[in-house]
C-alpha cells in the first residue's frame, strides 16, 4: 500500500508526471485499504471536469451496486454497507485526475470487485468533449498478510549481505594481522642484524694489544 501511496502523492503534486499506478489488490481483515484509481489526461493544458464513481460486486453476486460518488466538492457514500467507512483520497479539484478512495474496518464480505469509473469532460475551444473511463480492482480481503515473494527475495538477501560482509571483514582482520607481524618481525631482524655489526671482535682487541 505504501508504494501506491507514494505514486499518488507524487502525482497529485504535479499534473505533468501524472502516472497511472495499479492499484493493490490484497487487505486484512479490520484494516483499512486503499483503493487506487488513477486517469491521466492526455493534454495537461485543457481544462476539464470530472466525476468519480465506484461500484462492488461481491464474490458470491453478480451485480455491482453503486457505492460512492465524488463530484468536487461533494463526497457521497450510497450504500448502506459502506456507511461510513469510505473516504476520499483523490483530487480535490473538479478537474480530477486521481479517483483513490480509502475504506476503514474491513471484513472478509469485502472481497470483490470494484469498477472505479471517471465521467470527464473536457472543455475545448470549439466544443465540450465527454469520455468514460473505467478501471476495476480485484480485492482479496485476508486474515493475516501474506508476504510477497519479492519481500522474502529480499529480505533474504539482505542476510545474505550481511554474512558475506562479516566475512569479509574477518579476512581483512587476518590479513592486516599478518602484514602487521610480517613487517614488525622483519624489523625486528634489521634491528638484530645492525646491532650485532656495531659490536667490536674480541679477537681483534687482542691482536691489537699484542702488538703494542
Amino acid at each position: 500500500m505504501s508504494t501506491l501511496t507514494c505514486g499518488i502523492t507524487y502525482v497529485s503534486g504535479c499534473w505533468g508526471g501524472c502516472a497511472e499506478v495499479d492499484s493493490l489488490t490484497e487487505a486484512v481483515v479490520g484494516e483499512g485499504f486503499l483503493l487506487g484509481c488513477i486517469s491521466c489526461k492526455k493534454r495537461a493544458e485543457v481544462p476539464a471536469e470530472a466525476v468519480v464513481d465506484w461500484f462492488f460486486r461481491p464474490q458470491e453476486h453478480g451485480n455491482y451496486s453503486h457505492i460512492f460518488q465524488y463530484d468536487h466538492p461533494t463526497a457521497r457514500s450510497l450504500h448502506p454497507d459502506f456507511s461510513g467507512r469510505v473516504e476520499w483520497r483523490g483530487t480535490q479539484d473538479p478537474d480530477i485526475q486521481i479517483g483513490a478512495i480509502f475504506v476503514s474496518n474491513l471484513t472478509a464480505n469485502d472481497s470483490g470487485t470494484y469498477r472505479c469509473r471517471f465521467q470527464r469532460t473536457l472543455f475545448l475551444k470549439l466544443y465540450n468533449h465527454q469520455t468514460t473511463i473505467e478501471k476495476v480492482v480485484e480485492l482479496q480481503v485476508v486474515v493475516e498478510a501474506q508476504r510477497e515473494l519479492t519481500s522474502v527475495v529480499a529480505e533474504i538477501l539482505m542476510y545474505v549481505l550481511i554474512v558475506v560482509l562479516q566475512l569479509w571483514l574477518i579476512l581483512v582482520l587476518v590479513y592486516c594481522y599478518k602484514k602487521i607481524s610480517a613487517e614488525q618481525e622483519a624489523r625486528e631482524a634489521r634491528t638484530a642484524l645492525k646491532t650485532r655489526t656495531k659490536l667490536p671482535d674480541p679477537d681483534e682487541d687482542c691482536d691489537a694489544i699484542k702488538t703494542e
